[in-house]
């Protein structure tokens, strides 16, 4: 027979023994009691939550109760409105853009002051182009243009520039006789580059102006052809003799004449009007112009007017603004006076890089010209056709609208603009 053992406690491990049993039991009901509270905290405060359910009907019948309700509302929708806003969207599209040919302006010390003389006609080509657009909310905010495959190489258009003594103040006009500055012009059935081409004409060969349509195209006629030429490409100079023309100083306009368009919604796709001295007058002598850059390309500013139509005291305003009179590192580095090519979160990297000032003026002005100062299908210098990309109008604002993310850029601008224009 299995004998049990018995083990006999003492009255000191009995009461330990119980005094742990009630700890445990008291511990238990804490937390049990602990669990049971904070369930019920949670009911209540779900019921909390539901219960302006039941005083929206309640208040159906108190009229400012539901205002004091509906201004609530409306300030939430607020909130969410602005919370929505500062998200930033950005969009990817890979597009074929134009190449934009640079101008190489060549001295010549034969040619009178201020005459301009094609000597190759420029060309853009045609590249892809990775565009991302920066929004916020809706708004447009920046855009990113990051270069790619080259489709189609751009042709360079080259300029003869006159250096020697007097003017040439020459106007063209039906029954002038003129001669070709290109190796080769073309002729065409019509004022537009896309017309079909119906001849052409050799450098130094004359031709006679039949009809001058406008400030882009000239009706001539060369042998028994008939049709029409880039004005551009022609010269009163004959190079096989001599040819009278104005000399002197040049047509100025007085001040306050040229100063009567100055206002901050002038339309900057017409020309200032300013001589090619007047612009050597107004960038010359310039505290801020420690290195004399502007004073030093004085005449592009007018060149550029001349060809593109373009304002050219608007088109130095935004080279002192964006260059800081040519001591920027981008002006200083890359000769771009402009930042051209740079975007906000990259502007070193981006910007452009040019052999001279004068290419970075040009190209500049002619990007202006396609794309910010005229409407899609508008024809504009060259013959070309403007593509109106950013066009909103052509003022200071409508520039301002997608040209820089800076809201306070036009004024800035306008400020050198009314600077410049003091000084005449």
């Amino acid at each position: 027979m299995k004998k049990v053992k018995y083990v006999i406690k003492t009255k000191e491990q009995i009461l330990l023994q119980r005094l742990i049993t009630y700890i445990v039991i008291i511990v238990v009901l804490s937390i049990f009691g602990l669990i049971t509270y904070k369930s019920w905290s949670e009911v209540k405060t779900l019921s909390n939550i539901e219960k302006p359910k039941e005083e929206v009907k309640v208040a159906a019948t108190n009229e400012k109760v539901e205002v004091e309700e509906n201004e609530n509302l409306y300030q939430i929708k607020e909130i969410l409105g602005a919370n929505t806003s500062t998200v930033l969207k950005k969009t990817l599209n890979v597009d074929d853009v134009d190449l934009d040919y640079t101008t190489q302006y060549q001295e010549n010390p034969e040619l009178p002051s201020g005459t301009i003389r094609v000597v190759q006609e420029g060309n853009d080509g045609t590249q892809k182009m990775i565009i991302l657009k920066t929004y916020q909310g809706e708004e447009f905010k920046e855009e990113e243009r990051i270069s790619g495959e080259v489709t189609e190489e751009a042709v360079d258009k080259i300029v003869e520039i006159g250096t020697g003594e007097g003017t040439n103040n020459y106007v063209p006009r039906a029954g002038d006789s003129i001669y070709a500055t290109p190796e080769t012009v073309k002729i065409r059935e019509a004022a537009s580059r896309k017309a079909n081409e119906i001849g052409e004409i050799k450098k130094d060969e004359k031709a006679v102006i039949v009809e001058v349509v406008n400030n882009n195209w000239i009706k001539i006629q060369y042998q028994k052809i008939i049709g029409y030429s880039d004005v551009n490409c022609f010269t009163n100079i004959n190079p096989n003799g001599p040819t009278t023309f104005a000399t002197g100083t040049g047509i100025e306009y007085p001040k306050d004449q040229l100063m009567s368009i100055l206002d901050f919604n002038m339309d900057l796709s017409k020309p200032s009007g300013l001589s090619i001295e007047q612009f050597r007058k107004i960038l010359s002598g310039n505290p801020g112009d420690k290195q004399g850059v502007l004073a030093s390309n004085a005449e592009y500013f007018y060149y550029c007017e001349r060809q593109y139509g373009i304002n050219g005291v608007f088109l130095a305003s935004m080279a002192i603004h964006e260059g800081g009179w040519g001591t920027s590192k981008i002006a200083n580095d890359k000769k771009n006076l402009f930042g051209y090519g740079a975007y906000d979160s990259n502007p070193y990297g981006g910007a452009s890089s040019f052999s001279t000032y004068a290419e970075g003026i040009d190209l500049v002005a002619r990007v202006l010209v396609k794309n910010y100062l005229h409407p899609k299908g508008e024809e504009i210098y060259d013959g070309q056709i403007a593509n109106g990309t950013y066009y909103n109008g052509p003022t200071l604002t409508g520039v301002n609208t997608r040209y820089a993310s800076d809201k306070n850029w036009a004024n800035a601008v306008f400020k050198w603009m009314t600077y410049l224009y003091n000084r005449l």
